[in-house]
């Protein structure tokens, strides 16, 4: 009985690392932790997206954590960034793409 609950523990244990891999959890300005999955080959799209449609950066500095300025139109995610995406908008900014809590205009995170 003992070496099934410690195989299950290891097994359960292994499959959190695997998960923590491709997940994301960050906290916005306003203390409350949002976690994001983003699988790799999504990664790889959203970078030739951006490349491919030369997204024009916006020049506000924008800083995870903290609200987009108003004056930043904030882009749709495309559909195929991966389903767990499109809730979100996007902005590009010095090279880099932050995804955006569209409800609150926060910063949620630098996809890299």
């Amino acid at each position: 009985m003992n070496k099934l609950l410690l195989t299950t523990a290891i097994a359960a244990l292994i499959s959190t690392g695997a998960m923590a891999q491709s997940t994301v959890v960050t906290t916005t300005g306003t203390g409350h932790a949002a976690a994001v999955q983003i699988e790799p080959e999504y990664r790889t799209k959203i970078r030739t997206y951006v490349t491919e449609h030369k997204v024009r950066p916006v020049q506000q500095k924008i800083v995870v954590g903290q609200p987009v300025p108003r004056e930043v139109e904030l882009e749709a995610v495309p559909a195929d960034w991966g389903p767990s995406l499109t809730k979100y908008r996007y902005v590009y900014s010095g090279e880099r793409v932050m995804l955006v809590d569209p409800s609150t205009r926060t910063v949620l995170q630098e996809i890299d």
